[in-house]
C-alpha cells in the first residue's frame, strides 16, 4: 500500500472535530511545494530572458545544476 493510499484510509478513522487539523496541513505542504516550483520557474524564466551580457558566460546547464534543477 502507498503512504498516499494509507492516509486516505486514515482519513476515515479520524474524527469530523479533527479533519480541520489534517486539511489545514496538507493545504499547508501543499502550499510550501507550489511556492518553491514557482519560485524555480521564475528563476529559469528570469534565466532565459535576461540579456547576454547579465549571464556572465555561463552556461545554462551548469545554472541547472547549481539551482537543483534538472
Amino acid at each position: 500500500m502507498s503512504n498516499k493510499e494509507r492516509i486516505i484510509e486514515l482519513l476515515d478513522v479520524i474524527p469530523d472535530y479533527k479533519i480541520g487539523y489534517v486539511l489545514a496541513y496538507v493545504q499547508g505542504v501543499a502550499a510550501d511545494e507550489e511556492a518553491d516550483d514557482l519560485f524555480c520557474q521564475r528563476m529559469v524564466e528570469n534565466y532565459e530572458n535576461a540579456p547576454d551580457e547579465d549571464k556572465e558566460d555561463i552556461p545554462f546547464e551548469d545554472c541547472m545544476k547549481e539551482w537543483g534543477l534538472t
